[in-house]
């Protein structure tokens, strides 16, 4: 299924979009957490998610808490945590523009909850995090790819089982042309903008490539001739262009301008922030063979099953194998800790996400750990191995091409990182 719906449609609601990638304030410098010997939960693993059902993001929120069920369904088969069931509870995230994330976490507390999944928006990601690290209650976001947050997570208690934008660059270095390209980007001079310039920079380098020219340009930008001349001077073999979606207008016009220069086709990359179904924004034709990248795994046929089964009403998968393998790894954290408590959990997530014997669901992680003291869980969403900051390093990416329509469809997968 497409990531997004025809830009005729999603105009709306681009401002909301916009706000899930835009910078926010920085929050308050808050303590790491510190391993503890006394347990600190009451023996029953409680889970809850903040996904939105209602807003301009609210077809995002049905698959992703269908994959926190399938998932809560499988470790309650498998005996458990701790000996007891799983309990779950499901809230709204709302949006950026309401107050309903609040309202959900308060209430969500009065379950007294050990671990949050979601939310789906960076921007309430970051505003939840100085109420999480309060409350010590790790969040785990499946859809949260801000590049901020890398640098928001002095507390520990944060972590993503979806890859921050930046990593975007390694992957796309090492995959066009082989790694062996000599590349342009353009972009966006935003936060994901110089992260991506730097990850794809390394990328190159390590494998034989080359960035033959790094053009940016302002928010308020609307002259991009010198953009594309400095581009057709550099005769790179391949353009990346960054930006966000809430700039369509700039997007249209760079992704024009690079096309007549004799840069679209299979020559032209998008990123996350500027794929889209331009069916009804571009003339036919204009994306024939265009590229694109795209965080997360593909589904595979038998864990939709898994998500159809939890709600049949589901059709939009995406990001659900993020909130499956959220679960299962805060489930795990909980089991080796001995302690279904935040503070426990925080402190094992990255333990069972890297480093040990690899498992990939959690009754063979729960079987490894019969003989065994050190795991790492490979779930469906790929490899995860949480760094230093709670990201997941490597992460998977979807390599799509655009047909005459201006649709894309995925043709391959990547790993960055």
């Amino acid at each position: 299924m497409s990531r997004f719906r025809p830009l005729a449609v999603v105009a709306a609601v681009t401002l909301s979009l916009a706000l899930g990638a835009c910078a926010s304030p920085d929050p308050m410098p808050v303590p790491t957490p510190k391993p503890s010997a006394t347990p600190t939960g009451d023996g029953i693993l409680r889970i809850g998610t903040v996904f939105p059902t209602t807003g301009a993001q609210s077809y995002l929120g049905p698959g992703q808490a269908a994959g926190v069920e399938a998932a809560v369904r499988e470790i309650n088969q498998a005996g458990g945590v701790l000996g007891k069931p799983v309990e779950v509870f499901h809230r709204d995230s709302g949006d950026a523009t309401t107050g309903t994330l609040e309202q959900s976490f308060a209430d969500l507390q009065t379950k007294s909850i050990d671990v949050l999944i979601g939310p789906s928006s960076s921007v309430l990601e970051e505003r939840l995090l100085p109420k999480v690290v309060a409350a010590g209650i790790p969040v785990i976001s499946p859809a949260a790819t801000s590049v901020r947050l890398s640098g928001v997570n002095q507390a520990g208690y944060l972590f993503r089982t979806i890859p921050s934008d930046a990593l975007q660059g390694s992957a796309l270095g090492a995959t066009i042309a082989g790694g062996k390209a000599k590349v342009a980007l353009v972009y966006l001079d935003d936060d994901t903008g110089v992260a991506i310039l730097g990850t794809l920079t390394a990328s190159l380098k390590k494998s034989g490539g080359k960035l033959v020219t790094a053009q940016k340009y302002a928010a308020d930008a609307k002259d991009f001739v010198p953009i594309i001349d400095a581009v057709k001077k550099a005769a790179p073999d391949a353009v990346v262009f960054v930006s966000p979606f809430a700039a369509m207008e700039q997007n249209k016009a760079i992704i024009t301008q690079l096309s007549a220069a004799g840069f679209g086709g299979a020559k032209l990359w998008l990123t996350s922030g500027n794929m889209a179904d331009y069916s009804q924004a571009l003339p036919a034709g204009t994306l024939t063979g265009v590229n694109g990248i795209l965080e997360g795994a593909e589904p595979d046929a038998a864990f939709t099953a898994k998500v159809k089964a939890a709600d049949p009403a589901v059709s939009n998968f995406l990001y659900s194998a993020e909130a499956f393998d959220a679960t299962v790894l805060a489930a795990l954290a909980a089991t080796v800790a001995h302690d279904d408590g935040g503070l426990s959990i925080a402190n094992r997530l990255r333990d069972v996400s890297e480093g040990g014997i690899k498992c990939t669901s959690y009754g063979e992680c729960l079987d490894v750990l019969k003989t065994q003291s050190d795991i790492d869980y490979d779930g469906v969403s790929g490899p995860i191995g949480f760094d230093k900051n709670g990201d997941p390093s490597p992460a998977h990416y979807g390599i799509y091409r655009y047909d005459a329509g201006n649709r894309f469809a995925r043709v391959s997968g990547v790993v960055g990182g």
